[in-house]
């Protein structure tokens, strides 16, 4: 894939990731959390199974040395599991500013854990793209209308703890790409992740609390499909692609755009107020991308 291309997905990727944290927060309200974060899963894990399968692409379960399945197994723990119990808790009850900054946290989680664990060099201008594109999102979160910054709770830690997991894997994930395509390396993360996350809800109290639910209408079975095919399927298919050609930290300044995106859907979709302050942190969020992102 060329060099343009892979960034314009990955913009692409994070508008939908953009909508999906609104779909997710009308969904969690909803239903229970478990059972929404098990639904997109099953859905997610079936379409990149489905999307393998027509690709026809080479591959044989048995050359996985045990070494490798381990690394997979964390990155299902991590990606999957860990990450959808504990994001689908805290955005039930975190404030959507506090949700925005926190995620906008990622850049610098990945850099320096790639920093650590590949001994690869944080160069001066990556740290640069870092502040700027942090101080981009702060511009654009905490300007909007509502926006406050209400003191931090379980739901805020339990939305940090979903990040580092998501981010840990995604480093993970580079030392798998080494052997490994994208969409296979997707497809065996998302499979079991998958499988421990039904089980977990086969044994907890929310299968009783979803049979005896009344039927949860048609708008949230939209969203669910849009959180599970478009949101977690897709989106993480070109995600996962991006970190094999990429690398953690390169993609991961991709992810300041997520609240901007937010935030334009906000406007576009329920009238709020546009301020003037969103193409100032847009302008910042595009130089911190520009100087973060290049080799």
């Amino acid at each position: 894939m060329n060099a343009i291309s892979m960034p314009l997905l990955l913009i692409s990727v994070m508008a939908i990731w953009g909508v999906n944290i609104s779909a997710v927060k009308v969904l969690t309200s909803q239903m229970d959390p478990l059972i929404v974060a098990c639904v997109r899963m099953v859905l997610a894990a079936a379409v990149i199974n489905i999307t393998l399968v027509m690709a026809r692409l080479p591959f044989s379960l048995r050359r996985i040395t045990p070494r490798q399945w381990l690394v997979f197994l964390i990155c299902a723990l991590l990606m999957v599991y860990i990450n959808q119990v504990m994001f689908m808790k805290g955005m039930r009850t975190a404030s959507a500013t506090n949700a925005a900054l926190i995620n906008a946290l990622s850049p610098l989680m990945a850099s320096l854990l790639v920093t650590v664990v590949f001994r690869e060099a944080l160069t001066r201008w990556r740290v640069i793209g870092i502040g700027i594109g942090f101080g981009g999102v702060a511009a654009v979160v905490l300007t909007r209308s509502g926006a406050s910054m209400a003191g931090g709770g379980w739901g805020e830690l339990q939305v940090f703890a979903a990040l580092l997991c998501f981010v840990s894997g995604g480093v993970l994930i580079q030392s798998l790409a080494k052997h490994f395509g994208s969409l296979m390396i997707s497809s065996i993360i998302y499979t079991l992740g998958t499988l421990i996350l039904c089980v977990h809800v086969a044994v907890s109290d929310a299968v009783g609390l979803f049979t005896s639910a009344a039927f949860p209408g048609w708008w949230s079975i939209v969203l669910l499909l849009f959180s599970g095919i478009i949101a977690t399927a897709m989106g993480n298919m070109i995600w996962n692609r991006a970190l094999v050609e990429l690398g953690a930290a390169h993609s991961a300044m991709y992810q300041y755009w997520i609240p901007v995106f937010g935030v334009m859907f906000a406007v576009w979709l329920l009238d709020e107020p546009l301020s003037l302050w969103l193409p100032v942190g847009l302008v910042a969020i595009l130089l911190g991308t520009y100087l973060g992102a290049r080799r």
